[in-house]
């Protein structure tokens, strides 16, 4: 490729105490808890709107927020305060009062203990409210286009929106961006794929489809409950007779809290690279492609779905994995097998490794891979670059291996761990330190006293108010 050097000057904005790149799951808890936390936050989101894969990605139920077993919340804080606010607009179920087995999960049982229904538009205005409630200043529909860095510390990021370039200097800067754009573009290093490789989890559009007869679809369960996937048996069948062209080995499909309306998680593209825009591209045309080849499918062959009818389809593709950066540690699949036990930890979580394969229809939950501990942890340093001051990391980009990104990715984990990054960087900014630097012996004390859960040897941790969890 030929390049040009390109140089004009750009208008600098005033600097905030925290920037936070990325509206995500992620992204919401770390604007949110920096902004309480007495900083002053900008929220960069490339869409009009907040919520990343809640909302654009269509992405749903939020996976378990519980330990494995159903037992135990362990992703509370901001999460569920956000989760409170849509059930009290009648936009949620609660995960306390959904089971494995479900509509709700799918019908499906393993990892799928307390999920959270959700719809997507109470999702945008309870992530809008709590940001603007908690003094949060949003700079909707901008991209970030480069990092700016000046001794091997991030200083501010460039966007690019209506208004042309534009760089936001700010005193530390949170990555939720999900492909680690900020810390990348600044000269983190970062790991892509699994080890063998270099392959990635495939990408999917999301989708809803109306006008579903839910009593069929909970009866074809009913009679077959040794498939492992929804309808598990009839896509096999017409796979073998080449009459289903996915790479899936079933449907996967969530009920809504709207009778008739279930989300279908079944397109899958793989080869692709989330960080190009190429390979984005191609990727959405040919997910909608499949959306339209299944909708066929399901009026042919699926009971329950015969007159169904598309709703929508997803804002933008849904990726799973690109970019892990490479922090200070790298957490492993060992790690969450084991249930380690870490000094810094910030976040619990019980999901268990969740892995469609890269390359066939396999997954999720591949064959070979074993269950995680009912409870493990993600230390503060996997939020650390190890080399570049300045930034934070919270979400999809952590740093952790292929198989163990497939657990933590999800939405509950991605808010536990934007909850800690933000009230980390505003710690750092109050402190006048560097980030990874942050005392974080006094952020788990903090993060518990808000309402986090950090597992059961954090009770050692002296505490303000009840830290029960027990739901509403």
């Amino acid at each position: 490729m030929t390049t040009l050097r390109y140089t004009r000057d750009i208008p600098i904005s005033d600097t905030t105490d925290v920037l936070v790149v990325g509206g995500g799951p992620a992204g919401i808890a770390a604007a949110v808890a920096a902004a309480r936390a007495g900083a002053s936050v900008r929220l960069v989101e490339r869409f009009g709107f907040l919520g990343g894969n809640l909302t654009a990605g269509l992405v749903g139920p939020c996976m378990t927020s519980f330990s494995l077993d159903g037992g135990t919340q362990l992703v509370r804080g901001i999460f569920d305060e956000f989760v409170r606010r849509m059930e009290d607009a009648g936009g949620a179920v609660h995960p306390s009062r959904t089971k494995s087995g479900s509509e709700y999960s799918g019908f499906m049982v393993f990892g799928h203990e307390a999920v959270t229904p959700f719809d997507p538009e109470a999702a945008k205005q309870a992530a809008m409210e709590m940001c603007l409630e908690a003094g949060v200043e949003l700079l909707l529909h901008s991209f970030v286009a480069d990092t700016a860095v000046a001794d091997g510390r991030v200083t501010g990021v460039v966007v690019a929106n209506k208004s042309g370039l534009t760089l936001l200097p700010a005193t530390v800067t949170v990555d939720c961006s999900g492909d680690g754009d900020v810390a990348a573009r600044g000269g983190a290093a970062f790991e892509y794929g699994r080890a063998a490789d270099g392959e990635v989890q495939p990408m999917t559009v999301f989708f809803r489809v109306s006008n579903v007869d839910d009593a069929k679809v909970r009866a074809y369960q009913d009679a077959h409950p040794d498939e492992l996937f929804p309808y598990q048996g009839i896509v096999e069948r017409a796979r073998r007779e080449g009459r289903f062209p996915i790479p899936r080995r079933g449907v996967q499909l969530f009920k809504t809290l709207e009778p008739g309306v279930w989300r279908i998680n079944t397109t899958r593209v793989l080869g692709m690279n989330g960080t190009d825009a190429g390979d984005l591209t191609r990727a959405e045309v040919l997910g909608r492609r499949q959306v339209s080849r299944l909708m066929t499918f399901f009026h042919e062959s699926l009971p329950g779905l015969e007159e169904a009818k598309l709703l929508d389809t997803a804002a933008t593709v849904g990726v799973r994995e690109s970019r892990r950066i490479v922090g200070e540690y790298v957490l492993t699949l060992e790690d969450l097998i084991d249930g380690r036990h870490f000094d810094d930890v910030v976040a619990v979580a019980g999901y268990p490794v969740d892995i469609h394969s890269p390359v066939s229809g396999d997954g999720p939950f591949e064959d070979g891979i074993p269950p995680t501990a009912n409870i493990y942890e993600i230390p503060f340093r996997s939020l650390v670059p190890a080399e570049l001051d300045g930034v934070l990391v919270a979400g999809r980009c952590v740093s952790a291996t292929h198989e163990a990104l497939a657990a933590v990715r999800v939405m509950p984990p991605s808010f536990a761990m934007g909850e800690a990054a933000g009230l980390g960087a505003a710690m750092a900014v109050a402190a006048g330190t560097a980030p990874r630097l942050v005392d974080v012996p006094e952020l788990q004390r903090r993060l518990l006293d808000q309402g986090a859960y950090l597992g059961p040897q954090a009770e050692r941790l002296t505490v303000a108010g009840d830290r029960s969890g027990a739901a509403r």
